[in-house]
């Protein structure tokens, strides 16, 4: 299964980008980070139906989206990893993980996603979601393994 994670904004040099880095670094899965960005000026709502439109392209034809979003299912990581070997072993050959800008997700996006995923009832910066999606899958891999990397 090939995950590709399609985000708005482009991660500049600094936290943000080392907590992806490191993550996206330990991942023995295959991981494409696709940024996407407009750079016109919109009004919030135009800007938001456009980055949905951006994010959408970013993901390959086919692929099983998995939306970021606050209003979405929290997953402790026992159970994000189990909904990940259920998509693996169902045949899901691209998982494409969407997150918004600082704006959020458009309700298409969310609409067409297979599963709106939160990472918490709390507001995360968008630049530092995607260093938390990232822990999580690495956390993912090594439960699915039975690494001692996840020892809860």
């Amino acid at each position: 299964m090939r995950i590709v994670i399609a985000a708005v904004g482009k991660l500049k040099s600094g936290p943000h980008r080392d907590l992806a880095t490191h993550y996206a670094g330990r991942l023995r899965w295959s991981l494409t980070i696709r940024e996407v960005e407009e750079r016109r000026k919109l009004s919030p709502a135009e800007l938001k139906t456009r980055e949905a439109a951006l994010l959408l392209e970013a993901l390959p034809k086919g692929a099983t989206m998995v939306a970021l979003d606050e209003r979405g299912t929290a997953l402790s990581s026992a159970d994000f990893a189990k909904r990940l070997v259920r998509w693996r072993d169902t045949g899901v050959a691209d998982l494409g993980f969407v997150i918004g800008g600082a704006d959020g997700l458009a309700d298409t996006v969310r609409r067409q996603a297979a599963f709106v995923l939160s990472l918490g009832p709390a507001t995360w910066p968008h630049f530092l979601a995607r260093g938390m999606l990232l822990e999580q899958l690495y956390r993912a891999e090594t439960l699915i393994a039975g690494h001692p990397y996840h020892r809860a």
